[in-house]
């Protein structure tokens, strides 16, 4: 079994901006055309036209989404399967449902690649409205065992196949013994930047040669750049705004220490490109991370909300050249699950799967 000659819709964000998923569709995309696929990509979050409707709220959502209708329903009339990054709110109901339906009412089997850490409170608000989108799924992928643990309990199988890291893009170099800490996160409420900082703050008390770099865009921009400068470390503190794919492996490069303060989080490939990148990780312990790092083996875990914790897990790495190597080697070595030599063939067994049972629903009730 090959994907050549396959015909795959593709559905889901195309950076700018260059978010998780955007980046995790465009490099699925060229992966799958690498192996002789025809992919059509059908853009949720394509520009405005003309660019002067997406200033206008309420017609800005309507100039998107009639496009994006008529694009689903072209590319449904041409694939052999549909593919669609689905995450949770107002995203699913506005893009993914659409897609669902579109490719179940012209017979195209559907994969639903759900991704996104608070797929819980979205189900226990909404699985009365997604139930009937999800019956008409013929494939639910996951991409760890922790969403497919959430999904089971509101009687949803689905099946993992990882995220895919580029490891050639995001790859090692040899240890600096700097301290150069990093975060890889939008500046957002759930990401606990915040958490990062006042643990950086503790930090640099203890190492004044410490930097952190933030890489990520938010609306939390001038609050956490106003907690630096409260703190008094905004002269040591770099705000890079978003960063391209190759500008974060780059940053990878250049880092010691990479820390995750999120609190809300399913699997980030900001933890599993610092993996590859061969830095250390210390990061918050919420979500489907203890799912794919272990304590004190990949990386160093901690509450979420705790920046003494987390500061305190950072000096040790910082200080303990043993301990900072031994995580580089294991992460290294746990990485390489998730290139896409080792999950192409899950993949592929998923494509196989839904266009052989085409209208067998992902959605299951558990029984009691």
């Amino acid at each position: 079994m090959t994907f050549k000659g396959l015909r795959v819709a593709l559905v889901g964000p195309l950076p700018p901006p260059a978010g998780g998923m955007a980046n995790q569709t465009r490099q699925l995309a060229e992966l799958l055309r690498g192996e002789g696929a025809t992919v059509e990509v059908v853009q949720v979050n394509a520009p405005y036209r003309p660019a002067w409707v997406g200033q206008v709220q309420g017609l800005r959502a309507l100039a998107r989404l009639l496009p994006y209708l008529w694009a689903l329903l072209r590319a449904a009339g041409r694939a052999d399967v549909m593919h669609v990054m689905a995450n949770s709110g107002w995203s699913w109901h506005l893009f993914a449902a659409p897609a669902v339906w579109i490719a179940s009412l012209r017979g195209v089997p559907v994969i639903v690649n759900y991704r996104g850490g608070e797929a819980e409170p979205f189900l226990q608000r909404s699985v009365a409205s997604v139930r009937p989108t999800m019956a008409r799924v013929t494939q639910l992928v996951l991409p760890s065992g922790f969403l497919q643990e959430v999904f089971a309990r509101f009687g949803m199988q689905g099946r993992v196949v990882s995220n895919i890291i580029d490891l050639a893009r995001f790859r090692p170099v040899p240890p600096k013994g700097g301290a150069h800490l990093m975060v890889a996160r939008n500046l957002e409420a759930i990401y606990g930047i915040d958490t990062a900082l006042r643990a950086f703050a503790i930090v640099h008390a203890a190492r004044p040669d410490a930097v952190l770099s933030v890489a990520g865009s938010g609306p939390l921009e001038g609050a956490l750049k106003a907690l630096a400068a409260e703190l008094g470390v905004a002269a040591h503190v770099r705000f890079t705004g978003r960063l391209d794919r190759d500008q974060m492996a780059a940053l990878y490069r250049d880092a010691d220490l990479s820390l995750n303060p999120s609190r809300v989080d399913n699997m980030p490939n900001s933890v599993l490109e610092s993996l590859a990148s061969g830095v250390p990780v210390v990061t918050t312990d919420v979500g489907g991370i203890p799912y794919i790092v272990r304590h004190g083996q990949t990386a160093l875990l901690v509450p979420r909300d705790a920046p003494e914790a987390m500061a305190a897990e950072a000096l040790r790495v910082l200080g303990d050249a043993t301990l900072a190597s031994a995580l580089r080697e294991a992460g290294l070595a746990e990485v390489r699950r998730y290139s896409w030599q080792a999950v192409r063939s899950e993949l592929l067994a998923a494509y196989m799967d839904a266009m052989r049972r085409p209208h067998q629903p992902a959605d299951r009730r558990t029984k009691d």
